[in-house]
């Protein structure tokens, strides 16, 4: 018999993996997405008859026995997805000014690596290294280690920025540099983002490092069948419109505007800025409501899916990360003359170990402020102005990746491009940014978005409650979970799992 009717709003991956985890364990599920296609960031599309990734372009810590390996094998949907190993020696490529640095997966590796660029930082590169590992961690839900978190640690670390930290152990000024190359992975921002964000990107990627083999999609198609399996159910072409409230609590969505569904529990997966324009109740009350509006955003960003020529682009088993300034900070501020400061480039795996890359995509920040001619507008509908803006930033970006790999245009049969407006238009996340609701030190607490509402039984999930990422939205799902299972249940179903 099933408990509780549950209506879950979104079919991220927030918003299924809580599905999964609720509906296994006995819950009336119903997930209700407003677009054609499940899957938000994990979402792909098709054209010319290849495949794009949309958001989830790489994962780590996949290898057997760590933490999302533990995870998938608890959702039930590890063997339904294919993986393809980064170079272990070089899963991501730093370039700052014409020198390249690579990270090594691996405690060790990483340092003798970074030890053969930067020779007199051995030992500060161990300090740095496990640091990162006693943050990560401190961290019950992110180690799976469940009641053995260190509050102090995590307490100190969320309130210290990523430079402050790094610097106060790295003496060399471009190593310091080369620590944050990745950071367009979280989007971080000089003297707010929290080192604690950047150790757990640090310790889920060094790891393991694997992209999904013909698109993350598969992952949001394993989660439906195994929601489906359990009796749950997910809907496309499903918005809704408003939730339903009486004095104490939530009483049901409205679906398209027409469509009543009464539910014990509402758990929404989008934007929770989205969530509260769908409540209209003195049980959210106007401070609550000012601080998720107020909360400030990460970066948008512009990006241009590449269709390469048959068999002209050899595959490249990782991920570039080019500056064409002398350092990886600021790249979210720029004008036009500056932009882009520096870029993301990376290949998509069509099939396991190929050859040949098909498709890639090339990431770089756009602000929001940008765009503001063509608010109110929606895909395909912005007009020739839009995409004529769309085709010279292109051109900038391709030329500012052709520095690093000559003649790579040559090689592009195709391409296509979008803006933040995109990443609104299909999350719905605010100002289209990439990551949601952005960590900030100097906000201290009033930046963190709290899986709980003031209606008792209307609850968040999601990459904005915890952090963005597979691991980050998976730990968001425990999180919320706990609420129904507790956490107790939660990992104690993880760890039999994974006998």
């Amino acid at each position: 018999m099933f408990k509780n009717k549950v209506i879950i709003i979104g079919s991220g991956l927030g918003g299924l993996s809580t599905a999964l985890l609720l509906s296994k364990n006995g819950y009336d599920v119903s997930v209700y997405e407003q677009s054609t296609q499940v899957g938000g960031c994990l979402q792909c599309f098709m054209r010319n008859g290849v495949k794009f990734e949309t958001g989830m372009h790489f994962i780590g810590s996949a290898d057997t026995g760590q933490t999302l390996d533990k995870l998938l094998t608890y959702l039930e949907i590890k063997d339904s997805i294919c993986l393809s190993r980064l170079d272990p020696k070089g899963y991501d490529v730093v370039s700052i000014l014409g020198s390249s640095y690579k990270f090594a997966n691996g405690r060790d590796n990483f340092i003798e690596q970074m030890a053969n660029y930067f020779p007199s930082q051995k030992d500060n590169l161990k300090r740095y290294f496990d640091l990162v590992e006693l943050v990560a961690g401190a961290s019950s839900v992110h180690s799976l280690k469940n009641a053995e978190s260190d509050s102090a640690i995590n307490t100190e670390y969320q309130l210290r920025s990523i430079n402050e930290v790094i610097d106060s152990i790295i003496t060399d000024p471009l190593l310091a540099k080369v620590l944050v190359g990745n950071l367009p992975l979280y989007a971080a921002e000089k003297d707010k983002t929290p080192f604690s964000t950047h150790a757990f990107i640090v310790d889920f990627y060094n790891q393991s490092s694997y992209r999904v083999v013909g698109g993350s999609d598969s992952i949001a198609k394993a989660l439906v069948k195994r929601i489906e399996l359990y009796g749950g159910q997910v809907h496309t072409l499903k918005k809704v419109t408003k939730i339903n409230c009486n004095n104490e609590r939530a009483t049901s969505v409205v679906i398209n505007d027409d469509e009543v569904v009464e539910a014990d529990y509402i758990i929404s997966a989008i934007h929770p800025k989205r969530t509260l324009e769908l409540i209209d109740s003195k049980l959210i009350r106007p401070a609550f409501r000012n601080r998720i509006n107020s909360i400030p955003q990460t970066s948008g960003v512009f990006s241009v899916y590449v269709h390469f020529k048959e068999n002209t682009v050899p595959y490249m088993n990782y991920n570039f990360y080019g500056y064409n300034y002398d350092n990886p900070w600021g790249c979210e501020s720029y004008d036009e003359s500056t932009w882009p400061k520096g870029y993301l480039y990376m290949h998509q795996c069509h099939e396991s170990s190929p050859s040949f890359a098909k498709t890639g995509v090339i990431l770089s920040y756009m602000k929001i402020n940008e765009l503001v001619k063509w608010f109110g507008t929606h895909v395909g509908r912005r007009g020739l102005e839009y995409e004529e803006f769309k085709k010279e930033k292109a051109k900038k970006l391709i030329s500012s990746l052709e520095k690093h790999f000559p003649g790579l245009r040559n090689n592009i049969c195709h391409y296509y491009t979008s803006t933040p407006l995109t990443y609104l238009d299909y999350t719905g996340t605010e100002d289209g940014s990439m990551y949601g609701c952005a960590k900030d030190i100097t906000l201290g607490t009033a930046c963190r978005v709290p899986h709980r509402t003031k209606i008792p039984n209307v609850l968040l999930t999601g990459q904005n409650i915890n952090s963005h990422g597979i691991l980050g939205v998976l730990v968001g799902t425990i999180v919320t979970c706990s609420d129904f299972l507790t956490s107790d249940t939660i990992y104690k179903q993880i760890i039999n799992s994974n006998v």
